[in-house]
């Protein structure tokens, strides 16, 4: 069976810098090539205009004399007429029959057509091994005759100039490519900013948060803001009505659960056969299980419909005391011996459901420590954080089922109560919603569990 070939995808982003840059690949080059052409050929005709001037000096020396042609050079003509900075000039006059009026004899060896009268020809030709730049001029020279004008002169500037019109086109088309390239980057980067808000903003959100997106975004992103604004409103009424499911299931629930738990108190109370109160006991507890179970069901709906930014300066330890008053009486039922640890935590939040959370985690330990065991309930600060702690001497969860332990409806292997697995799972619940986290940590000393809320302090 053969495996499918993997598909190599680009961002958007990607996508367009390669549609950018790629005109600019192609337009950068030519344009590039084309100025160089242009300033090259620009250069050369000037310095070709500079050697037919030379020419033109020359033929202004021809003279006539008794039907003869030659040529009236000084010792400082002739030198200013070779004077060159960079190169050597040569020059050679023919006469009408070709024969060597004045010059460098050596260049009757470059074969050049004759020329007519006032026509010009440049090429360049090679000499005993040495390139030159030639121009050819035909001159008249007295009855009506044509005299040919060679002037030539080596490459060094010719080559010079070549050098550093490819260094300055170069750096000059070098440097227009980084700032398109630069430009075209900033231009994606600012263009898909919006794009990179809106995902930052959509990863933030869940279903405590869905309210309509802002419509402050470019024309091109408008349609994708309104599908999603449909999404949320879709997703609102869906998780209204859930919460509204849940809630009316556990309200009505509660009422039978209370009168039926009435019903099992007042028949434990009257006289009755002793073989019969086990089963009532069992049912007693089995409808407490049902109505704790009810509470937590309220407890989710109510968490998940309250808004986020309904929060309130709160200090854990004002929650902790009231808490402290609706359990002491309880843990004394149950031969558990509850005590407190409270220092100031100020945080902001919620608070009953942080109340909520801190109930889930006492009935916890009153459930799974059993009787006779130790629950101590702490709060303070450490850094940035405000703590919230419930430790007790139970047998714990095991390291390796703690993370399963904060599902919903799931619990220990090792736990002994009648607890449905809500507890724990609401509050992971509550923590994040405050931003924090829950922890389940080994006891401060020897066998048990201690659950830590760590919540960012106010």
């Amino acid at each position: 069976m053969t495996s499918a070939i993997p598909r190599t995808t680009f961002s958007l982003k990607q996508r367009l810098l390669i549609w950018l840059m790629l005109p600019v690949l192609i337009a950068v080059p030519v344009a590039g090539f084309g100025l160089y052409r242009v300033m090259h050929d620009t250069a050369i005709s000037w310095l070709d205009q500079a050697l037919g001037d030379t020419a033109l000096a020359v033929s202004g020396l021809l003279r006539e004399r008794d039907g003869q042609v030659y040529v009236e050079v000084s010792g400082p003509t002739d030198r200013a007429l070779r004077f060159d900075r960079t190169d050597r000039v040569y020059y050679l006059v023919l006469d009408p029959h070709g024969e060597v009026l004045l010059g460098d004899a050596q260049l009757a060896r470059i074969k050049l057509p004759m020329r007519r009268p006032n026509e010009w020809f440049f090429t360049i030709a090679t000499l005993d091994g040495e390139a030159l730049r030639t121009a050819a001029l035909g001159a008249t020279c007295g009855n009506g005759q044509v005299c040919q004008i060679l002037v030539a002169e080596t490459l060094n500037k010719r080559d010079a100039l070549q050098r550093q019109l490819l260094l300055v086109v170069g750096l000059l088309i070098g440097g227009m490519a980084v700032l398109l390239a630069l430009a075209g980057w900033w231009a994606t980067y600012r263009g898909l900013r919006p794009l990179a808000q809106l995902s930052a903003e959509l990863e933030q959100r869940d279903l405590t948060r869905l309210e309509p997106l802002l419509p402050d975004v470019p024309a091109e992103l408008s349609p994708l803001i309104a599908a999603f604004n449909r999404l949320f409103e879709r997703l609102r009424r869906a998780s209204s009505a859930q919460q509204d499911f849940l809630a009316n299931a556990a309200h009505q629930l509660r009422t039978p659960l209370t009168s039926l738990r009435t019903e099992i108190d007042l028949a434990l109370l009257e006289p009755h056969d002793p073989q019969v109160e086990p089963l009532l006991k069992r049912l007693q507890r089995s409808v407490d299980r049902s109505a704790r179970l009810a509470t937590q069901m309220l407890s989710i709906a109510r968490a998940e419909a309250e808004p986020s930014g309904a929060e309130q300066p709160l200090d854990l330890r004002d929650i902790a005391a009231q808490v402290a008053e609706d359990w002491v009486p309880r843990a004394l039922e149950s031969g558990v011996d509850l005590g407190f640890e409270l220092e100031g935590a100020s945080v902001s939040g919620q608070g009953f459901l942080l109340r909520e959370l801190l109930e889930n985690l006492l009935h916890n330990s009153l459930n799974y420590a059993g009787a006779g065991a130790r629950i101590t309930v702490r709060t303070g600060c450490d850094g940035d954080w405000a703590l919230m702690e419930v430790e007790d001497n139970g047998p714990g969860i095991p390291p390796e089922e703690r993370e399963r332990a904060l599902r919903r409806f799931e619990r220990g292997s090792e736990s002994k109560g009648s607890g449905s697995g809500l507890g724990l799972a609401i509050a992971l619940d509550i923590a994040r919603r405050h931003r924090g986290r829950l922890e389940l940590l080994d006891a401060s000393a020897g066998q048990g569990l201690r659950v830590r809320l760590s919540v960012p302090r106010r």
